[in-house]
């Protein structure tokens, strides 16, 4: 069969017909528990009565009339972010990577006002956010960026989780002016940095001035157990970009600001035709609102914490696990070899786990899974795990 698709995946052997809640069929009936939620985009799982009636009543009434005119559901859904977060105000966009190019264009614009010819973004090694020109730039992935040279300038690249670094370019340079940071890298490995990162971090910019921007794309929504995950450190960032679970496979993104940040754009300094049009509004008040009325931010830490404590005493002590970390449901088990082959060794056993930075298993399932679909996927994962180990090992 000829594919018409061009060549940007390497897609594992199978389709989805339809889901529920954790799980997925493909054509042939089988079932699949998603421990990744289409990578943190389906927090709320899959079918969820709240979206599906949400998006099936504003696909009759209207779905887009562009932001040429008022859209009442974006409003509402500005306030529902804002107040959550305590920030002030929002711009909505397509995806992650559009939010984040906001929130780079924000930077630049704040620097420029403050009279800096050429504003400059600290970024952090092992970070991913997106894969436009200005974001892949800003990305801490070579292999992200292999290929698309000449990048985009005005960044500068620090080790994640390093105040020192951070504090030696500040007194060294005058052209920083904001500092782009995941709260916890996901695409890097789940990497959780310091208690007193994000805190010393915020102390840092508040000195010099510089914008706090966190990328909350992946961490955002409840994921974390929190709504957003920089709230377990006590602080607010001077903008905050969003996407994945905002809209639970609903194309949608936001860039939040507060304080100098939240006026920096005015009429005609940015857009986007689709941004925030009433379906994806509708969609995402409808995540927001399930969010709440059923606690899943505190059903994410509770879990978080039950699946970290089993995968550790299922574990324990087998030769090869490096370490088991995680927040929330952001999970990760790394071992010390390389181990993309489980991903088909799961779909195998009907499981669908992902692995990044080449020996993390990372895992991101769905707010709304049932402690005995968590305890099959640990009983399932760490079999598979044992087996590949000693496979390895003789």
């Amino acid at each position: 069969m000829t594919d018409f698709l061009m060549a940007t995946y390497n897609r594992l052997p199978v389709q989805f017909e339809r889901g529920e809640g954790v799980w997925l069929w493909d054509g042939d009936g089988k079932r699949y528990l998603d421990a990744l939620s289409g990578i943190a985009v389906c927090g709320l799982g899959h079918a969820h009565p709240a979206v599906q009636r949400a998006l099936c009543e504003q696909a009759g009434r209207l779905i887009h009339t562009s932001n040429l005119y008022g859209i009442g559901l974006q409003q509402q859904l500005g306030e529902q972010l804002a107040k959550l977060a305590n920030m002030e105000r929002v711009f909505f966009s397509n995806s992650g990577a559009e939010a984040n190019e906001a929130a780079i264009k924000i930077a630049r614009l704040y620097g420029h006002q403050r009279g800096v010819e050429s504003p400059t973004i600290i970024v952090m090694e092992g970070s991913f956010h997106g894969r436009t020109m200005a974001t892949l730039s800003a990305t801490g992935n070579r292999k992200v960026q292999a290929g698309f040279e000449p990048l985009v300038k005005g960044f500068v690249r620090v080790p994640y989780n390093d105040l020192e670094s951070i504090r030696t370019l500040a007194e060294s340079r005058s052209d920083i002016v904001a500092l782009l940071v995941e709260p916890i890298q996901g695409e890097g490995g789940i990497n959780l940095p310091d208690e007193e990162y994000l805190p010393q971090l915020r102390e840092i910019c508040d000195a010099r001035q510089w914008l706090l921007m966190l990328d909350e794309i992946q961490t955002g929504m409840g994921r974390s157990g929190r709504w957003f995950c920089h709230q377990h450190s006590g602080i607010v960032p001077d903008v905050m970009t969003l996407a994945k679970g905002l809209g639970n496979g609903v194309p949608i993104g936001a860039c939040l600001a507060a304080g100098p940040a939240a006026s920096v754009f005015t009429p005609g300094s940015h857009g986007s035709t689709f941004g925030g049009n009433p379906l994806a509004c509708a969609a995402a008040s409808a995540v927001v609102e399930t969010l709440r009325s059923e606690r899943l931010p505190e059903r994410a830490e509770q879990l978080g914490a039950r699946l970290l404590a089993a995968f550790a005493d299922a574990l324990q002590g087998v030769e090869g696990v490096e370490e088991i970390r995680g927040e929330g449901l952001l999970l990760g088990i790394e071992l010390d070899r390389p181990c993309a082959p489980l991903v088909q060794q799961a779909l195998a056993q009907g499981l669908l786990i992902n692995v990044t930075a080449e020996s993390v298993i990372r895992l991101l399932p769905p707010l709304v899974m049932r402690d005995e679909e968590a305890d099959w996927l640990v009983t399932t994962l760490t079999a598979l795990i044992r087996q590949f180990l000693t496979a390895k090992a003789a």
